[in-house]
């Protein structure tokens, strides 16, 4: 398996795309794997945060373009996206929170994966880039994900030009949370992944949730489920705890239900 995971500490995990050869490519062995791996950790009660890394020079580069020219026919490269998009939107509707840690090149699927996770940080020299119009192959599928992240006009010169962006501009559009140097990237993340940890685990799967599939709704009919949401929120324990222990000025003792 070229997917490794390491417990960075009892409730963070850290998933490790380990297949630098290919520049950590989303082959069908690497995506299989991955989804794998985050429904595992999604049903583990234990971990409450993952973080999404590449091993070796970069992120990743997308899809195997060699395991791409070999497949011919048709319903094998459905296949292959199919699963692609699965990995996706098991990221999207997984419980736990995902934190892409990006360094090095994160292009085409490899960007979409960045877009898909919840939080996004990245070195300072990082790029990103939907470059499939310069092979013929236009980055439909990643486009999902990053244009639910950035506004239309940049997205649309991300597609129709290939060109990489740089980290600074990734961060002002809003396809990453934000940038450090080489040496801050790893205890930046850490930082934000233990603060999130630190939360109710229930009111964290409970947001997210909520979160993604707002988004999605008009405007009446988001109020309506979100003040659904909210009152199933207030029911639990970990809400009644939570208001106690800020009138009580204490820390809260999160039960997780």
């Amino acid at each position: 398996m070229n997917i490794k995971v390491v417990n960075q500490t009892k409730d963070i995990s850290r998933v490790i795309i380990n297949d630098p050869k290919t520049y950590n490519s989303l082959s069908t062995r690497n995506l299989l794997d991955l989804i794998k791996v985050f429904k595992k950790l999604d049903n583990d009660k234990n971990i409450k945060v993952i973080i999404l890394e590449g091993a070796g020079k970069g992120f990743s580069a997308g899809h195997n373009l060699k395991e791409v020219k070999a497949l011919k026919k048709k319903e094998k490269f459905q296949k292959l996206f199919n699963l692609c998009s699965k990995l996706m939107i098991q990221i999207v509707e997984g419980r736990k929170p995902v934190i892409a840690k990006v360094h090095g090149a994160a292009y085409a699927a490899g960007c979409q994966l960045v877009a898909s996770c919840d939080l996004a940080f990245s070195e300072k020299n990082a790029l990103f880039a939907t470059p499939g119009v310069n092979i013929g192959l236009f980055c439909s599928t990643p486009m999902v994900a990053v244009s639910r992240k950035i506004n239309r006009k940049s997205m649309m010169k991300m597609l129709l030009t290939g060109d990489p962006i740089k980290a600074n501009f990734a961060k002002e559009i809003g396809l990453i949370n934000d940038c450090y140097s080489k040496s801050k990237l790893n205890n930046e993340v850490l930082k934000i992944a233990k603060k999130i940890a630190s939360k109710s685990n229930l009111t964290i799967k409970i947001g997210k949730q909520t979160f993604y599939k707002q988004l999605e709704m008009p405007l009446k009919k988001a109020y309506v489920y979100t003040s659904k949401m909210m009152t199933i929120n207030m029911m639990a324990l970990d809400a009644k705890e939570g208001i106690s222990a800020f009138l009580e000025k204490r820390k809260p003792q999160w039960k997780n239900k």
